[in-house]
Parts: C-alpha cells; sequence; structure tokens
C-alpha cells in the first residue's frame, strides 16, 4: 500500500534542537525577543518549551514582510510564548509545565488584551492550532491524533492501527516520529522525529 501524503507538514523531520536561521537584518531582533523568551521559560517552562517559542520567532523572522519589525520585543516575546503555550494547553492544571496567560502577560509587563491580540495574530500568521503537529512539543507529539493520520490509497487512516510495515514505510518517509507498534512492543513512547 502506498502512502501519498499525511497531514504533518515535513518541516517536523527538522530536529527541535537545530538553530534557527533568520536573515541578517532580523537577527538582533530575533535575538532581543528570545533572550527575554529564554528567561521566561528558565523561570517558568522547560527546554522543550525555549526551543518551539525559539521555532515560532525564527519562522516570523522569515515571514515577508516579518511582522516582528514592527512593534516591541516584549510584546512579542509575551506572544510567542503565550501562542506556543496555547496550542500545548500550557494553562491547563493537570499539564506539567502549567502556566496561566495572566503570568506570561505580567511577567513581560503588558496589557492582558494586547497580549492575546498578538498572540492571535502569530497564531494566524503561522497556521498555529491546537491539533497542529509542527506547534506540539515533541513530548506531547504521541498524544496528537493529526500526527497519526495518513492518506492511504485515498483514505485517512489512523497508522497506528495499520500493519508494521506500513507503519515502517511511513517512518523511513519522515511522515511519522517513530514506528508505534515497536515502541508498544519495548514499552516505550519516544517523540522523535526521523532526520
Amino acid at each position: 500500500m502506498p502512502i501519498c501524503e499525511n497531514a504533518v507538514p515535513k518541516s517536523l523531520a527538522l530536529p527541535m534542537s537545530s538553530p534557527e536561521k533568520v536573515p541578517k537584518a532580523l537577527t538582533e531582533k530575533f535575538t532581543a525577543i528570545t533572550t527575554l523568551t529564554d528567561a521566561f521559560c528558565a523561570k517558568h517552562l522547560n527546554d522543550e518549551y525555549q526551543q518551539l517559542i525559539q521555532r515560532v520567532v525564527g519562522a516570523l523572522a522569515r515571514k515577508r514582510p516579518s511582522p516582528l519589525l514592527k512593534g516591541r520585543e516584549h510584546v512579542w516575546a509575551a506572544a510567542a510564548v503565550h501562542a506556543v503555550g496555547r496550542a500545548n494547553f500550557l494553562d491547563d492544571p493537570s499539564q506539567t509545565p502549567h502556566c496561566r496567560s495572566k503570568v506570561i502577560f505580567e511577567y513581560f509587563g503588558i496589557a492582558e488584551g494586547t497580549g492575546q491580540g498578538k498572540s492571535k495574530e502569530i497564531r494566524d500568521i503561522l497556521a498555529m492550532g491546537r491539533l497542529s503537529p509542527e506547534w506540539r512539543l515533541p513530548s506531547q507529539l504521541a498524544d496528537n491524533p493529526m500526527v497519526w493520520m495518513l492518506r492511504v490509497n485515498g483514505l485517512m487512516v489512523n497508522i497506528r492501527h495499520a500493519p508494521i510495515e506500513l507503519q515502517r514505510l511511513a517512518f523511513e518517509k519522515g511522515l511519522i516520529p517513530y514506528v508505534p507498534a515497536e515502541r508498544v512492543e519495548e514499552g516505550q513512547i519516544i517523540s522523535t522525529w526521523k532526520t
């Protein structure tokens, strides 16, 4: 059975730890924003959030024209943290780590309305939704149903329920982060995208 396509963007094949490439004209702005977000992540979140937020700021810097050219760094920093947090249910107390929006906006010294508006702008620009695999934390990918939905011979299939051979083929093509049947056999769940 050939695999035609899946719902996961090809950009997920990139390792999360790769340094962000930004245009030279925006290097200073990128550095200023990520310095602020890194400090917030060190205090309230974790390295996984830090890397994903850097990816978001890098993606915004690469847009033509970049929205980062307008606005203050601390507003963009707060909005990037909030946008990533929203996509990953950061405000859910059952999640670890978790953080309320109010804490984010107070930390960066901006009004909640300003932060919410800029966060929405980021989510719109990057098509960032709660089930968007591209903007989910790697540790949460296994729980995201969109990661596992592939089009096989024109039909949408949850690859976790497909034969192991088809799972391996999807993994080799970089369409899924791991072979689900092999992880279940080994008793572990690890979200690492094949590069």
